[in-house]
């Protein structure tokens, strides 16, 4: 695979000191956007993390890092899209790496064709930024299951834990362990509960559910941390707990003073997150959402210092800020090189069809994604931003209207059907729609022009307004729209450009430009 390379442009001034293996300043969140499930570890000198997909494709992606500060974008785990078995909800990517093989292990759920359950698999590569090779699924239970998380024993025993995702079904939600075969390809002997969500007592912080465990050892202690609660709505109440073990078949003890991992002033519904080590110092990599930011720009990665009790129970300060400058996250793409830049991201469900070169990128329309079109998006990773789109219309076909969307859903419940609001042009007209429905025509007239731009202004994450400018004209329009309602159970919004009309057509984008504010 070709090694296809982003940098997030930071201008932030950091004071960094990893050569004592301390991180003196951490500026948050380090992974900006709906970045999940987030998983680290670290090889050499250097870490290594992915996160969530959900429904966009490629899955995976795979950042790397010198500091866990500054992030770089280098590929995905399957860039070509899904594994042949799997269908949707690509979720909790969890890295491992084998010294003595010197391979790469990717554990990650999905839901199966098969039996529409989801089901735990895992990919192996020599490097962690690819090729990977898919080995299919390992676990399937009736509930579910997700969450997979590896761990060797003192003895050199390799286990796979994971989560039996009962709450699906109303039934509890046991945190499992079983041993797998050095090349991670089948589940050995049989399994053994860890521990359970807390079920006689209906106020525990836990709630309904267990998940996202994290296991490690230090000293005589195996630790596992886990999340509990509602993870991923607008009604979410997450939070981060441990249980610890001399042996790792337990018995488990979870901390009396648990949550470890709670809501401060910048950070709300924190968890599902791995551990990783920096000399002498663990950190935990998990996901929250931004009390300002909130479930519009989704669950980011945020890094936190663990800290010890003097009984030797890891806790956290819950004292990470928000520290990212707006302008750092700015975006300019003109689309020149051989290969779209990685950062844009499509359906899953579509086979994209797009040309990349001087003259721009030429994207395939279609009617696929609920009537919206074809779809490239990014994640929004701040509240309030402009989304600035350059069409040539004289290259775009004549039944393709080319626009700038905000991407959600048809409400904030679980798999909800995609929706979009956006300003789109074609050859005889620019207007406002929400998906196939026009909600506002702005220009109806024969539009003949080499640059046409349009604009999406995004304040608060969810208030929409809509410009454009051709030939002189500079028009605005003036109604706000409220997209609120549209905000994706589990996912921030997307924000993008659409080829919507005839397949066999495309639009051409000469450039798309971000600016935060």
């Amino acid at each position: 695979m070709k090694k296809i390379v982003y940098y997030f442009s930071f201008t932030l001034l950091f004071v960094i000191c990893f050569n004592t293996g301390r991180a003196t300043t951490i500026f948050n969140p380090v992974l900006p956007g709906d970045r999940p499930d987030p998983t680290i570890i670290k090889i050499g000198d250097t870490y290594w993390a992915s996160a969530t997909s959900n429904e966009w494709s490629p899955l995976f992606p795979i950042f790397k890092s010198k500091d866990m500060i500054n992030w770089e974008l280098v590929s995905y785990i399957f860039p070509k899209g899904a594994p042949g078995w799997a269908l949707n909800n690509f979720w909790a990517p969890e890295l491992s790496y084998d010294e003595k093989q010197k391979k790469v292990f990717v554990y990650y759920t999905a839901r199966s064709k098969k039996n529409n359950r989801l089901t735990i698999a895992v990919a192996s590569a020599d490097s962690p930024d690819g090729n990977y090779t898919d080995h299919g699924p390992l676990v399937s239970q009736k509930a579910g299951s997700i969450d997979a998380f590896e761990i060797t024993d003192d003895n050199g025993k390799i286990y796979m834990a994971w989560k039996e995702d009962g709450n699906s079904i109303g039934r509890p939600t046991p945190i499992w362990m079983q041993e797998i075969n050095p090349d991670r390809t089948k589940l050995i002997g049989q399994p053994i509960e860890l521990f359970r969500n807390n079920e006689s007592d209906d106020t525990s912080w836990e709630r309904w559910l267990v998940e996202g465990v994290c296991i490690f050892k230090k000293g005589k202690y195996y630790y596992a941390t886990y999340s509990g609660g509602s993870c991923c709505d607008k009604k979410c109440n997450y939070k981060t707990g441990v249980a610890r073990s001399e042996s790792i078949s337990g018995p488990w003890k979870k901390y009396e003073n648990n949550p470890i991992l709670t809501d401060n002033t910048d950070w709300k519904c924190s968890g599902h997150g791995t551990m990783v080590k920096n000399g002498n110092d663990y950190y935990m990599l998990y996901h929250a959402y931004n009390t300002i930011g909130d479930v519009y720009v989704g669950r980011q990665g945020v890094l936190e210092k663990i800290e010890w009790t003097d009984d030797e129970w890891p806790i956290f300060r819950n004292k990470a800020t928000y520290d990212r400058v707006s302008e750092s996250l700015n975006f300019t793409d003109n689309f020149t090189e051989k290969s779209l830049k990685p950062v844009w991201q499509w359906r899953v469900t579509q086979n994209i069809d797009l040309k990349t070169g001087n003259k721009g990128l030429y994207l395939g329309a279609s009617s696929e994604n609920e009537q919206i079109g074809t779809l490239l998006v990014q994640q929004s990773k701040s509240l309030n931003y402009t989304l600035k789109a350059d069409i040539d219309l004289t290259q775009s076909g004549n039944n393709t209207f080319s626009g700038v969307s905000l991407v959600g859903g048809i409400h904030n419940g679980f798999g909800a059907p995609l929706a979009a609001i956006g300003i789109y042009v074609g050859k005889n007209r620019i207007e406002i729609r929400k998906n196939q429905q026009t909600l506002e025509i702005l220009d109806k007239a024969d539009i003949k022009a080499n640059k046409v731009t349009i604009i999406m202004h995004v304040t608060q994450g969810y208030l929409l307004s809509f410009s454009y400018e051709y030939n002189g004209k500079n028009i605005a329009f003036d109604k706000q729209i409220d997209a609120s309602g549209l905000v994706p159970w589990g996912m921030g919004f997307r924000f993008g450009i659409v080829a919507s009309g005839t397949p066999g057509e495309y639009a051409c984008f000469k450039k798309v430009e971000l600016i935060n504010n």
